[in-house]
Formats: structure tokens, C-alpha cells, sequence
């Protein structure tokens, strides 16, 4: 029964993928009519991302705000989300990720539903009804591009985007290389999600959003292959696991954070060490402008390929020949297999100099290289490589996402990130 479910489920997938949209009478009388650019964007092995799709409000005052009056500066509206930027990203970079979310029929997300479409994604992934207020946060920025106050309104995310909604769309799950989750959703979607995932062995990244939303992977740790929080999500989602137990960790940590490298991962390694017991294979942790630091109890999965059977889609594949030439995976050969749950093999990546206009999407955009690198075979050295470097594109652009990627100055920035890493911790715990 249950292959005849599966085989059922993956029919029906295939005729919604196959039906036009068109609106042309002949086309309403024949819906399993193919168009020709529906057949060529799809491929069966496409990366699924699920999550928040957003208009962010950008204000940066050119003068302190002032209470109970509003004062010159420059509001700018942009495409935002954790997990649209994501795909964005992945998309700008070649990757062909299919998107789930969902949006309302409003100005907002009639926006963000057109540029999808605009750069040739699917969007069948994404829910659009009048019943659905299309999430928004505005944001007053710093003059270094810091948050310095906001507000969100994610409610439609977590009402609408559904474990019913996502489970239409098991087969793109069962046959993606790689399924990322933001902590947006809500519990019954994350856990249906995670599910569809480990039904099928699919490596699952959890991108934890904020230290409060953090704390909803408790019930879902044991289907995360790969997790990505900076420092005050770690010591928060550690924190949710085994409440008490890091207890003064995270003050300790904030008073000491500017010592050196091999420094900080010392202060880390408890949380780090409680997520990896708990089952997840791969903690990025991102901190700042300082870059990140990998960690995994098995120093030999950081260098070998994820994604047995790479997509190899044009520009990525580009990517794929530029990373491989400029970061050579021999470089960390002699990483060895760890056993046993007693040892921790932690990797330093550094950042790189910017010119900053703001902050935003720097993180979302470290994960989407980092993912589409993974997409195109890279290992995951390499691929965080990319997505420091991707990161550092950001954060001197005016968007969440930059409008292109120079592929060569993305890969020369990945090969200064790779060629300065370094171990900083490859010992018992």
C-alpha cells in the first residue's frame, strides 16, 4: 500500500507540473498540454527550499530619529525572507531550487510572486489566495546597516503555509538533493517537512531564523543533517535541549567574544557538542564579519561530496570548474575519521574585508552559496567557502540578495576564505 501511495502521490505531482496555466480556450480543453519552457526548467533533482516569502521595508534616517516625529532618510521596499533569499541566492548563482511558501493576493505579494517569475523559477510551490495577508517587516537601519528597530508580521507564514500545502509536494521532496527549512513555520509543517525528507534519506538544513524561533528544533533534532546558527541561536536551540544545562554559557561568552579563534571555539564547543549528540551531523556557526566555524564529530564528512550526483546546470557548472580549481579538496585530506561520540573536529573559515552598506541577508546569502555549491557536488569546506564569499557580496550591495554574482570574484574571495582556514579544535571534548 505504501508504494502504491508513493506511486499515486508522484502521478499526481507530475500531471500538476505537466498542466498549463494558459488561459487560451484550446489549452482549458487539453490541461495536460506541456509548454516548452515548463519542460526545460524541470529536472526532478531540484533542491527544495520551504519557507517565509517577504517584503522587507528598508528605512536608514539620514539624522537620529527623533520620538513623535518622522525625519528625512530613504525607505526602500525589497525582496526579503530568509527562505526566498535563500533560493535567490541559489538561483543567482545557478542553482534551480523549487521554492514552497505562500503569499496573498495583495500589492506585496503580487511583488514578490513576479520576480519569482521573472527569473524563470517555478511557482507552483507557492501559495497565493485573497485569505492570505502577505508577510511584511519593516526595519529602521543604522548607519551601519545594523536593525536598529522593527517590526514582523509572519503570521500568514506560520496560518497558511501548511503541512497539507507542503505534503502536495512530496515528490519534488523525495527527489531533491538537499531540503532546507526555515524556522518561520510552524511546528506541524516543520515536522511534516523533516519527515518527507528522512522518508527518503534526503539531507535536511535547518536555518533557525531567530534566537525565538530557534527553539523549534527540539522535536524535529533527529531528522537535521545540517544546522546554521550564529552564536546566539546555538547557545538558544542548546539551551532548548537541555534546559539549564549551558547555564551562563552564553554571558560568559558575549564578555569574551573578541579572543582569538581558537579561543572562542572552546566557549562553543558545549553547544556545539550537545547538537552534534543529539544527532545532527554538520554545525555552521556563523559569527559575523570573523566568518564561521564548521564542526562535525567526523572530520572526513567535511570533505567529501554530499551530493553523489551533481546537477549540472550551466552557470553552476561554472561554478562548480572555478571552486574546484581555486580550492583544491586535497587541501584537507588528512581530516580523519572520527569515531564515536567523545571527539569534535572544528574548522575556522575566515571573513573577508567589505565595503558595508548593511547587514541584512548576509547570513541567508552565506547559506544559499553554500547550498547551491553543494547542489553542483562541491564538499561542504568548500561549499561555506562560496558562501562566505557570497556573503561579503551582500552586505555591499542594497539588496537582500545582489542583482548578479561576479562568478570569478565570488570564487577568487572562496579561494582567499579556503586558503586561510584553518583547524582550530580536532580533539577529545
Amino acid at each position: 500500500m505504501a508504494v502504491e501511495s508513493r506511486a499515486q502521490g508522484r502521478i499526481q505531482s507530475l500531471y500538476r507540473h505537466l498542466s498549463t496555466h494558459a488561459s487560451d480556450a484550446s489549452s482549458l480543453l487539453h490541461p495536460t498540454v506541456l509548454r516548452t519552457e515548463q519542460l526545460s526548467r524541470r529536472d526532478g533533482r531540484e533542491a527544495v527550499i520551504i519557507g517565509g516569502m517577504v517584503l522587507d521595508i528598508h528605512a536608514l534616517p539620514l539624522s537620529p530619529p527623533a520620538p513623535g516625529t518622522t525625519i528625512p532618510g530613504k525607505v526602500h521596499y525589497v525582496l526579503g525572507g530568509v527562505a526566498r533569499n535563500i533560493a535567490d541566492c541559489m538561483s543567482k548563482l545557478g542553482g534551480k531550487p523549487f521554492f514552497i511558501s505562500a503569499v496573498g493576493l495583495d500589492m506585496a505579494g503580487n511583488h514578490l510572486l513576479e520576480h519569482w517569475r521573472s527569473i524563470g523559477r517555478p511557482i507552483e510551490g507557492i501559495l497565493q489566495t485573497q485569505d492570505i495577508t502577505t508577510a511584511v517587516v519593516c526595519c529602521v537601519l543604522d548607519p551601519n546597516g545594523e536593525v536598529a528597530a522593527g517590526v514582523a508580521s509572519f503570521e500568514s507564514i506560520e496560518k497558511f503555509l501548511t503541512a497539507e500545502w507542503i505534503h502536495q509536494f512530496r515528490y519534488e521532496i523525495s527527489s531533491a538533493p538537499v531540503v532546507m527549512v526555515d524556522a518561520n513555520l510552524n511546528n506541524r509543517a516543520l515536522e511534516a517537512s523533516c519527515q518527507l525528507a528522512a522518508r527518503d534519506n534526503i539531507p535536511l538544513w535547518f536555518e533557525p531564523v531567530s534566537v525565538a524561533k530557534s527553539k523549534r528544533i527540539v522535536p524535529l533534532v533527529k531528522y537535521v543533517t545540517y544546522v546554521s546558527p550564529n552564536e546566539d541561536e546555538l547557545f538558544a536551540m542548546a539551551d532548548a535541549l537541555s534546559p539549564g544545562k549551558l547555564y551562563g554559557l552564553s554571558e560568559r561568552y558575549n564578555s569574551e567574544k573578541n579572543c582569538p579563534p581558537e579561543s572562542l571555539i572552546k566557549m562553543l564547543k558545549p553547544a556545539v557538542i550537545l547538537l552534534l549528540e543529539k544527532g545532527i551531523k554538520i554545525v555552521v556557526v556563523t559569527i559575523g564579519a570573523r566568518g564561521a566555524f564548521l564542526c562535525s564529530k567526523e572530520g572526513s564528512i567535511l570533505t567529501r561530496a554530499v551530493v553523489e550526483k551533481p546537477q549540472t546546470l550551466g552557470i553552476s557548472s561554472e561554478l562548480h570548474r572555478l571552486i574546484s580549481s581555486n580550492c583544491p579538496s586535497h587541501k584537507f585530506h588528512d581530516a580523519r575519521h572520527i569515531e564515536g561520540t567523545s571527539r569534535l573536529f572544528a574548522l575556522h573559515l575566515p571573513g573577508l574585508p567589505a565595503s558595508v552598506k548593511k547587514l541584512t541577508g548576509a547570513g541567508d546569502c552565506l547559506v544559499g552559496a553554500t547550498l547551491a555549491s553543494i547542489c553542483e557536488g562541491l564538499n561542504i569546506i568548500q561549499a561555506i567557502s562560496v558562501g562566505i564569499a557570497a556573503a561579503k557580496a551582500t552586505v555591499e550591495a542594497d539588496s537582500n540578495v545582489p542583482l548578479t554574482f561576479d562568478l570569478i570574484g565570488v570564487a577568487d574571495d572562496a579561494r582567499s576564505v579556503y586558503s586561510a582556514a584553518k583547524v582550530v579544535y580536532d580533539g577529545p571534548v
